[in-house]
């Protein structure tokens, strides 16, 4: 096993231990590596070329000089029934996953929220492993779209060891 894919692991209990609003866990978390990484990279390239959005080329080349990718994301995420807070945008708590894009909406605040917590937990753990990430929405849309993850909403955190960030300067 590399060092990055145990911190790969480290930063996957991380966001599985984040909390959680009531206690319900809806994330779902893997990790990429090897071919499948090249071929995310790949993907991300025809990606924003097919649709014609930006820097999916530019985080296609980050991908590529990267060990590991480990995608974070939430599936079935039912909403805090009842309260009605309206941070989603409707009056009354929302049924989930009526529309389909680059990602399944709406989702509920709070587990939208969960998701976020989770990801600064497990960037967090990186980080206090020395290891260089950076949080990437346009990797979420591709691993989504391939399958790598089983998720309705996910963002993608590459991993990289090196003398110098490879997430910077860019």
């Amino acid at each position: 096993m590399s060092g990055l894919r145990m911190v790969a692991e480290l930063m996957a209990i991380s966001a599985r231990t984040a909390p959680k609003a009531v206690g319900k866990d809806f994330i779902v978390i893997e990790i990429i590596e090897g071919n499948d990484l090249q071929r995310l990279a790949d993907k991300m390239i025809e990606f924003g070329q097919r649709t014609g959005k930006e820097n999916f080329d530019r985080d296609a080349k980050s991908v590529r000089g990267s060990e590991a990718v480990v995608l974070i994301g939430i599936k079935d995420a039912e909403p805090l029934e009842g309260l009605d807070c309206g941070a989603c945008g409707a009056e009354k708590c929302i049924e989930i996953n009526t529309f389909e894009g680059e990602f399944k909406g709406p989702q509920c605040a709070f587990r939208l929220l969960d998701m976020g917590i989770a990801i600064g937990s497990a960037v967090k753990t990186a980080s206090l492993l020395n290891v260089d990430n950076r949080i990437m929405y346009r990797v979420g849309v591709v691993a989504r779209e391939m399958g790598l993850i089983d998720a309705d909403f996910v963002m993608g955190i590459p991993l990289s060891a090196t003398g110098k960030s490879i997430y910077f300067d860019r």
